[in-house]
C-alpha cells in the first residue's frame, strides 16, 4: 500500500492541482490539516467553497482522509470550543473526515479533529478507545492515525522552540498506533534540530512540513516495500520504517 502524505496547504490551489496529478500513483492521499489560510484575503466562506469541491473531486480519483486544523475552524461546539464542521458534509466513502475510521487496504485509518478545549480533547480521547476495538478487523493489525498536531520533538521545532500537542504523546503511549501522520509545524524538516519522521516507542510519526510554489512538500510512504521517502525543496530522504507493525 501506498500512501501520500501533505499538509498546510493553506488554500494554495496550484498545490491540490499537483494532487490531481499524482493521485492515481497512490491508494490514499492524507491531507493532514490547515486546508484553510485564516489570513487570506479570500473570504472564508468562498474558501471553504472552492476546497469542499476540490476534496470531493480528489476523492472520485483515490481515497483521501482530511482532518482539520487550527485554520480550517469555523463554527463552534456546545462547549463554545471551535471546530471545523465543514468538513462533516464532505463525508462519504472514499472521503474520510474528522471522526473516522476506515479500512483501506488492510489498514485502518482514524481521522482525528483538531481540539480547541477539554470537551473536544476528551472527544478525541473517545474516538480513539472506540477505533482501538476495530484493530483486529486489519490483516496485521495494523492503524494509522490522522492528527494534525505533532508531539513535542524534531516534528514540532520551528527553528526556535517547539510547538507539540500536549495529548499525543499519552494517546501514542497507551494506544500505540502504527504511524501517526501530522503537519500544522511548518519549519520542522527544514530547521537544524527539526525532522520529518521521528518515533516514540514503536509508532512511527511523521510530518512533511510546508513549502511555497506549485508542488507541496510531501512524505510517501510505501507499507509493502517498509520505506518513507520525504519529498521536498530540500531533496529527497529516504527512510526504512523497521519495525512498523
Amino acid at each position: 500500500m501506498r500512501i501520500l502524505l501533505t499538509s498546510d496547504l493553506h488554500y494554495t490551489l496550484r498545490q491540490y492541482d499537483w494532487l490531481f496529478q499524482r493521485a492515481a500513483d497512490f491508494d490514499a492521499v492524507v491531507v493532514a490539516g490547515d486546508h484553510l489560510d485564516v489570513v487570506s484575503a479570500v473570504p472564508a466562506e468562498v474558501q471553504v467553497a472552492a476546497l469542499s469541491t476540490t476534496l470531493a473531486r480528489l476523492s472520485a480519483l483515490v481515497p483521501v482522509l482530511a482532518c482539520s486544523g487550527n485554520h480550517d475552524l469555523n463554527s463552534r461546539n456546545a462547549a463554545g470550543e471551535k471546530t471545523a464542521d465543514w468538513l462533516d458534509g464532505l463525508r462519504s466513502p472514499r472521503l474520510a473526515v474528522d471522526g473516522d475510521s476506515v479500512c483501506i487496504g488492510g489498514t485502518l485509518f482514524t481521522v482525528c479533529p483538531w481540539w480547541d478545549g477539554p470537551h473536544a480533547q476528551d472527544a478525541v480521547r473517545r474516538q480513539l478507545d472506540a477505533a482501538a476495538l476495530r484493530r483486529g478487523e486489519t490483516a496485521q493489525g495494523r492503524w494509522v492515525w490522522v492528527y494534525h498536531a505533532p508531539p513535542e520533538g524534531g516534528l514540532s521545532w520551528t527553528g526556535r522552540r517547539h510547538y507539540g500537542d500536549p495529548l499525543l504523546p499519552e494517546l501514542v503511549a497507551r494506544l500505540r498506533p502504527s504511524a501517526v501522520l501530522c503537519g500544522h509545524i511548518h519549519e520542522a524538516p527544514f530547521k537544524a534540530g527539526g525532522a520529518w519522521a521521528e518515533r516514540i516507542g514503536g509508532t512511527w510519526l511523521f510530518n512533511a512540513g510546508r513549502q511555497i510554489g506549485d508542488v507541496p512538500a510531501r512524505i510517501e510512504i510505501d507499507l509493502a516495500a517498509g520505506t518513507a521517502t520525504w519529498v521536498s525543496l530540500a531533496g529527497v530522504e529516504t527512510r526504512a520504517l523497521e519495525q512498523l507493525q
